[in-house]
């Protein structure tokens, strides 16, 4: 009984350190091609006609933290007539992180003409103040953990 747990013990272990040896093998070059086509593809969906397709290109990108997005995303905060998309491009800005980015978001925050655009982005803007501050002062967490936005 004791050997064949030990064995299985052995074996689970292989298999996991394989499966991570795997894993690290991934970020070769043809993934890292596949994923700069991926960002290509979401820049030009960002672009389309189809509010739903643009929306989800948009979120896609801020997930990808896409740098080559942020113009794009920028004039979608600004001009595009859903504010579900504006919304979604607002939280592609933060989670992106651009420092010009992240100020369209707050200036979008008190001047955008639509009032749930505005809630959301102050959401989103203060949520990244948070974190920010959290990751300065990490002994401060604890005191600020009741704070929701």
């Amino acid at each position: 009984m004791k050997v064949t747990k030990i064995v299985s013990v052995i074996l689970i272990s292989v298999l996991l350190l394989s499966s991570t040896a795997i894993a690290k093998d991934e970020l070769d070059p043809a993934v890292k091609a596949k994923y700069k086509t991926i960002e290509a593809n979401l820049l030009t969906g960002l672009k389309s006609d189809n509010e739903g397709l643009r929306t989800s290109c948009a979120y896609f990108l801020g997930e990808y933290k896409s740098e080559k997005a942020v113009l794009d995303l920028l004039k979608m905060l600004r001009d595009d007539d859903c504010y579900a998309a504006r919304i979604v491009a607002a939280l592609s800005l933060i989670k992106i992180g651009n420092r010009q980015a992240i100020y369209m978001v707050q200036r979008t925050s008190l001047f955008n003409d639509y009032e749930g655009v505005r809630k959301m982005t102050e959401k989103f803007y203060l949520s990244y103040l948070m974190k920010k501050y959290l990751d300065e002062h990490p002994e401060k967490a604890t005191d600020l953990s009741y704070v929701k936005f």
